[in-house]
């Protein structure tokens, strides 16, 4: 593993107030806190977005995100904090913008789409200049590929296609940012993959600037250019995919981003020993007691007689297969093969760690790396 970086393992929220934003950003929030009741929502959270970029806020259910992006749109107002939208502040003391004053576009979970309206209608509901309105429909749904639909109702559309309006409805007013919350839980997992890969071209042709909510990691990391991760109302870690993959700064990050199995070891600061054997450390390390972070494809396995572990479970799915090993002491790891590799339930295999780990403390606590 690649030693972290600074914008992969610094806390999301660790900038003091007031920083400087990120040159040009479309969004900025500094100390947003949002409270239900007794229960804090959204709790002091920083966050940019760049032009052009696509982030995901990637979480469990009643993490936060979901609030973040309705306090974005305007339809949650924050207790704390400040939200500038291109250049201009929205929210904050004294300060309130409401939504259809925001410039944003928003792709609602259910599409939201007017039944008794045609497609072009639909995508021409929130162009206010009637003199555009028809060019910018035809555009949009240009951009979409559904301008042979134009006079169809979405009753008449597949789930893809319905969804497709919905973009290109949010996209025609020419908003600063478009917001989308959970764009793809409607849809069928056949349907799922092409219609991720259609909606962020789609995005990108558009030169859009858009965030999206989704508690699907696959999702997020396949789709986004920037992943935020939220947990229990933080916002914990902002970075790329790759960045959030291979240095996760937070041990949630770590399991949630992706397939992982902590393995207790002891840290030098340099390297590590567990039950696994030795292995380098990524990035500035803590030393004694550590859990260690062990990838499924970082794992070797190898038929041995006398090796510590045992495959207890095989999952086949075509293009690899991932095998799970029981250790001795109670431990479990993962590895991922190749779909041909000869292991059965039973083997006793012995086990190796390749590349550099990051470890954390072993505290059993979430606090970051460093």
């Amino acid at each position: 593993m690649a030693p972290p970086s600074a914008a992969g393992s610094t806390r999301a929220g660790a900038r003091p107030h007031g920083d400087a934003a990120a040159p040009g950003a479309v969004v900025v929030c500094r100390g947003v806190t949002k409270r239900f009741g007794p229960v804090t929502a959204v709790r002091d959270l920083d966050l940019d977005v760049r032009p052009g970029e696509l982030l995901a806020l990637l979480g469990p259910s009643g993490c936060g995100k979901t609030t973040t992006l309705r306090c974005l749109a305007g339809f949650e107002r924050p207790e704390a904090g400040t939200i500038d939208l291109a250049g201009a502040r929205v929210a904050g003391p004294g300060v309130f913008v409401p939504p259809e004053r925001r410039r944003v576009g928003v792709v609602f979970q259910d599409y939201a789409l007017f039944p008794h309206l045609t497609v072009e209608a639909n995508v021409g509901y929130g162009v206010a200049d009637r003199g555009r309105r028809a060019a910018r429909v035809a555009e949009m749904l240009g951009l979409v590929g559904l301008a042979d639909k134009a006079r169809r109702r979405p009753h008449e559309l597949s789930g893809g296609e319905q969804q497709r309006v919905a973009i290109a409805r949010a996209l025609a007013p020419d908003p600063a940012i478009v917001l989308l919350d959970e764009p793809f839980s409607n849809l069928d997992a056949a349907l799922r993959g092409r219609v991720r890969a259609e909606v962020r071209d789609i995005l990108r042709a558009a030169g859009a600037t858009a965030v999206f909510v989704t508690h699907d990691q696959e999702e997020a990391l396949s789709l986004a250019d920037r992943v935020a991760v939220m947990h229990a109302g933080e916002l914990l870690q902002v970075g790329t995919p790759a960045e959030l993959y291979g240095s996760p700064a937070r041990r949630f990050v770590a399991e949630f981003v992706g397939d992982a199995d902590l393995v207790p070891g002891e840290s030098d600061g340099v390297r590590v020993v567990t039950a696994l054997g030795t292995a380098p450390v990524a990035g500035d390390a803590p030393r004694g007691a550590v859990d260690v972070v062990v990838r499924p494809e970082s794992v070797r396995l190898r038929l041995d007689g006398s090796g510590i572990g045992t495959v207890e479970r095989i999952t086949y799915y075509g293009h690899d297969q991932v095998i799970d090993v029981a250790l001795g002491g109670g431990g479990r790891v993962r590895s991922r093969v190749g779909p041909g590799a000869a292991f059965h339930v039973g083997d006793r295999v012995a086990v190796q760690v390749v590349g550099d780990v990051v470890v954390f403390p072993a505290a059993g606590t979430d606090a970051p790396r460093r």
